[in-house]
């Protein structure tokens, strides 16, 4: 089975590990963080004019190639740079649910705004109770004439705050944890009743919490088939798994060559610290925690791209391992440079961070472990 890149992708890899290298050092992207937006339109632009915010979008849906793998190329670059933008919560997360549920009408102007970089969205779908389950959702979406009337609360929405259009999953039919009558509904971020709660994450991220107190919308504000969003949103957080896994294995492969860098210029006792075995074993098997993931990785891809009937156990397989191996990478990491290791003005700490973050999101080791052996039986 052939493991290497395709001429197109390896373009695309080329071109985005130059573009970090040359302009998006650490200082670079600090500052970025700590601006008023949290990222750089300027970025974001030129992301929108090389065609990488089409890269995860079919050509039927106006994109420039729609696969996992095309989408992992994408996340891994970016995870050697630490790169702030907000792709997947727009390309991945908002752009993956229309690209899954919309109309075609709706398609040709929501996702054409976040291809040609015009517009920022974001998916609004966890609540403080559900603890990763989609389904477990309070937000109600009532009949009012010819639209609806929206009323509950997300958390931990990501680029909520910069959103332009926030999508926001709604109950319109059935209890609490029932799969079906989940809704989708595209929601301008200024209208009336929507209020938004902006904050930067730990790892440099910007969030917000939203609460929608009797929220208006006309019946086109409805993504897609009414109380069918609930498969279709799995899909997209499996997708997205596969994303945050390859901008983890990124990560992962820029701290280790920090690492070793690092053990070769410092010196302890009168030796450089790659002088001392048990130092070396470490690293060594930061290395093989770094090509497993990597393995892992491959297989939920090329599962996924393949709509394999196991491609769900796949991503669970993925995520639980890389989720380990991060752990594993980032605290020898930190350990492995000492106390600056954990210092704001050194890049190994926020690549920590960010390592941290990834497991977190869309549903930590345990979870997924978990519903990886549910699916083994």
């Amino acid at each position: 089975m052939d493991f290497s890149l395709s001429e197109e992708q390896q373009l695309l890899k080329d071109s985005i590990e130059k573009f970090v290298s040359s302009d998006y050092d650490f200082e670079a992207r600090r500052d970025l963080v700590n601006s008023d937006l949290g990222y750089s339109e300027a970025h974001w632009n030129m992301f929108a004019e090389l065609g990488w915010l089409g890269m995860g979008f079919s050509e039927e849906d106006g994109g420039y190639g729609g696969s996992a793998s095309d989408i992992m190329v994408i996340m891994q670059a970016f995870g050697k740079g630490l790169v702030i933008e907000p792709f997947l919560a727009n390309c991945i997360l908002a752009g993956g649910a229309i690209s899954e549920l919309a109309s075609a009408s709706q398609k040709d102007s929501l996702l054409a705004s976040i291809i040609g970089g015009e517009q920022q969205m974001a998916l609004a779908y966890a609540e403080k109770q559900a603890r990763y389950n989609i389904a477990n959702c309070l937000s109600r979406a009532e009949k009012n004439g010819d639209g609806y009337v929206l009323n509950g609360a997300k958390i931990a929405v990501l680029n909520g705050g910069n959103a332009d259009t926030i999508l926001v999953l709604a109950r319109t039919s059935g209890d609490q944890n029932d799969k079906a009558g989940l809704s989708l509904f595209a929601v301008p971020s200024n209208t009336e009743g929507l209020e938004r709660a902006r904050y930067t994450t730990v790892d440099g991220f910007t969030g917000a919490d939203i609460k929608l107190s009797n929220v208006s919308l006309p019946a086109s504000a409805l993504v897609g088939e009414e109380g069918a969003a609930f498969e279709a949103l799995e899909r997209v957080m499996d997708r997205a798994c596969i994303a945050v896994c390859a901008e983890a294995l990124g990560n992962m492969e820029t701290l280790l060559i920090k690492t070793v860098e690092y053990s070769k210029t410092r010196k302890q006792f009168g030796f450089t610290l790659s002088f001392f075995q048990a130092l070396q074993h470490r690293m060594a098997e930061m290395f093989i925690e770094c090509q497993q993931a990597q393995s892992m990785l491959l297989m939920a891809a090329m599962k996924f791209d393949a709509s394999a009937e196991d491609a769900s156990t796949a991503v669970s397989a993925a995520k639980a391992r890389i989720g380990q191996a991060a752990k594993r990478v980032g605290q020898e990491a930190v350990q492995l440079h000492g106390g600056m290791g954990v210092t704001d003005e050194l890049d190994v700490g926020h690549y920590f961070k960010r390592l941290t973050i990834i497991d977190a999101l869309f549903g930590n080791s345990d979870y997924h472990l978990k519903r990886y052996t549910a699916a083994m039986g």
